[in-house]
């Protein structure tokens, strides 16, 4: 494979402007699982989203009293920064206390996953890292009312033999290279690439929203280096 074989990392093929308009209910689920994550984080103030979408998060956050940097490659979203994740030379090495990529990574070519990883720890102390789950999702979900009693088993079907080539976007109406489930990319295998650059402190599937995986990391990066853990 050559560097001319590896699509370089792109806008959404999609009506932006009209994607950009649109909220539904798992905007507001995310953003709530994203506050509820970073609150987890020791001394989280500065915080880097990339990927702002439609930019419910940001606000939300701002209103929560997090100072928030904003950074997309699309200029539709107005972020701060135009760029890609997996180049942030712009921001100094421990830049932000936290960093959100939230369904974006999977937007990526393969190729290019390593290095938006080692960027992210790279910037920021802690990191949150929302991915899409492959598959028709089965889930049973018991709530009892009493003592916070939450059962959930899920059950993820006809994602067991797809493995995608990482650099064709052939999935989510040709928006995604990859997604959570497929071969190389199942959980663990996920989870193994992470503690690469992270200590990853809790995995866990979005209950409300069960098509998201959710990766809660702490980063192995020090300041002076550009990667640790390996």
């Amino acid at each position: 494979m050559t560097p001319n074989d590896i699509p370089p990392p792109a806008v959404l093929p999609v009506d932006r402007e009209e994607w950009h308009a649109k909220l539904s209910l798992s905007n507001f689920v995310n953003c709530y699982y994203q506050y509820r994550d970073l609150q987890s984080f020791d001394g989280c103030k500065k915080i880097l989203i990339v990927g702002p979408g439609q930019g419910l998060c940001t606000e939300v956050l701002k209103w929560k009293g997090y100072e928030v940097t904003t950074l997309d490659i699309d200029e539709t979203f107005r972020p701060d920064h135009v760029g890609s994740v997996h180049e942030m030379s712009r921001f100094e090495t421990g830049s932000f206390d936290a960093v959100i990529a939230s369904h974006v990574l999977e937007h990526l070519a393969e190729p290019y996953l390593d290095a938006s990883l080692m960027e992210i720890a790279r910037v920021g102390r802690y990191a949150l890292i929302y991915l899409p789950v492959h598959g028709v999702p089965f889930q049973v979900r018991f709530l009892a009312g009493i003592r916070n009693l939450d059962v959930c088993f899920s059950l993820d079907l006809l994602n067991y033999f797809e493995k995608p080539d990482g650099i064709t976007p052939r999935y989510m109406e040709k928006q995604h290279y990859w997604e959570i489930g497929m071969k190389g990319f199942r959980r663990r295998d996920m989870k193994e690439r992470m503690s690469r650059y992270f200590e990853v402190l809790r995995a866990y599937r979005n209950r409300d929203w069960n098509l998201s995986q959710n990766f809660v990391l702490k980063s192995r990066v020090t300041p002076g280096t550009s990667r640790s853990g390996t």
